[in-house]
């Protein structure tokens, strides 16, 4: 049997710079991988000369984050029940949890295709999509949504591994569909001469061999799954969704300010969709490891919570906020001195060009209190706090977007809308770190006192 059977609290001794470093690593190299799919369909599309196609994927990637975002969701409340059961070394509750987790993840992005989907044309519309264009991004949208359970399920997938402290089997999970996008992308863009369709059935077929790759890591090798009963169904379904929706509720809001600014770079014509659509492909790959990043600290956390380890949990956030700052400088010194050259790189011109090089040398540089939030969130998640990460996240995808986006577009154009999205995320970056450190300062006070009021 394995080793992998016996991986219990793996987090809870060493270095929690070499945990994070490591974890970081590998999510890092598998979510640029799955980011990489989206640039490459891009790249393709822009190949095809129409730049309604390329803006067509920007208004449907806008809508379809929001599913990803219910996913990666569902996903911390997975992250978080298992890596505390592990930590506390109960792994057939672990188990128990993974089996209800997956089934809950299937039903529940099953629904929400059903519900989003006769809403597409609207949504499309409100988002600003109109002409060929909206016409475009619907049949995107049709085609990519049905397969919304095999992405909850790939992530899900990925979430357990990652409790479980495999980082190289949860990065091979997202891996995978990128090699299998890489693959299929211009086999059916162009090979059967299917364009924008191509495109759409790429992403289905790379979420399917995420699936794949994922249930043979957490099944056959791990072992980490037990068929729910119907009482362990009942019993997971509270916590499950009492992290879960707040959970889910951060991560929509992203969108939502996402969503704010394309319907205000709309008003300034395709051409500008365009290059934020080819910036919306920029920013995951570029920041791969802080999105890596709070998928990463959650387990970390997680195992010394459920094993006891406060004193671990306030390194583990101050590590996490090295690795935030040194990694966001490189990656803004190299997107300055490249931003002309991603910018033909994906043949943009005109305002296109103009936007994706403001964002590489202006508005890059504020990701670092992205990183802030993302790392705030990860560590409110997991820490039973997820009404504090609700909260962060909906104040700066709305106080923090909308005022500064406006006020922005309103005197300096397209690029003052970028602008503005930069400098909205200061303030609840700093706001996001201040808060943390309270919890965990509160977490560790609790903790020093209950061996006193035990008899």
């Amino acid at each position: 049997m394995p080793d992998a059977l016996n991986v219990s609290g793996k987090f809870v001794v060493g270095s929690t710079l070499r945990h994070v470093l490591s974890m970081t690593a590998a999510g890092t190299v598998g979510l640029v991988a799955v980011f990489l799919v989206d640039v490459v369909n891009l790249f393709y599309i822009s190949l095809l000369g129409h730049q309604e196609m390329a803006a067509a994927v920007g208004y449907a990637g806008t809508l379809l984050f929001f599913i990803l975002s219910l996913s990666i969701g569902l996903s911390i409340a997975v992250g978080a029940m298992t890596s505390q059961a592990l930590g506390r070394g109960d792994r057939p509750h672990a188990r128990e949890l993974a089996g209800a987790s997956l089934v809950m993840m299937t039903a529940t992005m099953v629904l929400a295709a059903l519900l989003l989907f006769p809403f597409l044309p609207y949504l499309l519309n409100l988002l600003g999509a109109t002409g060929a264009t909206a016409e475009l991004a619907l049949r995107f949208s049709q085609i990519v949504l049905p397969s919304a359970p095999l992405l909850g399920l790939g992530i899900c997938l990925s979430a357990l591994l990652r409790s479980l402290g495999d980082a190289r089997r949860a990065m091979f999970v997202t891996l995978g569909a990128g090699a299998a996008t890489a693959a299929l992308d211009p086999l059916l863009i162009f090979g059967f001469g299917w364009g924008l369709d191509g495109a759409a059935i790429a992403t289905c077929l790379a979420r399917l061999v995420m699936v794949g790759i994922g249930l043979h890591g957490v099944v056959r090798v791990h072992r980490l799954y037990a068929w729910p009963s119907a009482s362990v169904l009942r019993q997971t379904l509270q916590p499950f969704f009492a992290i879960g929706v707040p959970s889910v509720l951060t991560q929509i809001a992203t969108p939502v300010g996402n969503a704010f600014v394309t319907g205000a770079i709309s008003s300034f014509g395709d051409n500008a969709v365009a290059g934020w659509a080819v910036i919306g492909r920029i920013i995951p790959v570029a920041f791969a490891a802080l999105f890596a990043l709070s998928g990463s600290v959650g387990p970390i956390l997680g195992q010394n919570l459920g094993a006891g380890r406060h004193d671990r949990l306030k390194l583990t956030m101050r590590d996490s906020l090295k690795v935030v700052v040194g990694y966001v400088l490189c990656v803004w010194l190299l997107l300055a001195i490249g931003g002309g050259w991603i910018a033909d790189v994906f043949h943009a011109e005109g305002e296109a060009r103009d936007l994706i090089v403001f964002f590489c040398v202006f508005v890059a540089g504020t990701y670092v209190f992205n990183g802030a939030v993302f790392v705030a969130n990860a560590a409110f998640n997991n820490l039973g706090f997820a009404l504090y990460s609700t909260v962060l996240n909906w104040g700066r995808a709305t106080l923090g977007v909308v005022p500064f986006i406006w006020l922005g577009g309103h005197y300096f154009g397209a690029r003052g809308v970028l602008g503005g999205y930069g400098l909205g995320v200061v303030l609840f970056g700093v706001a996001g770190v201040v808060m943390c450190f309270r919890v965990l300062e509160r977490l560790e006070r609790e903790h020093a006192r209950t061996p006193m009021q035990t008899p």
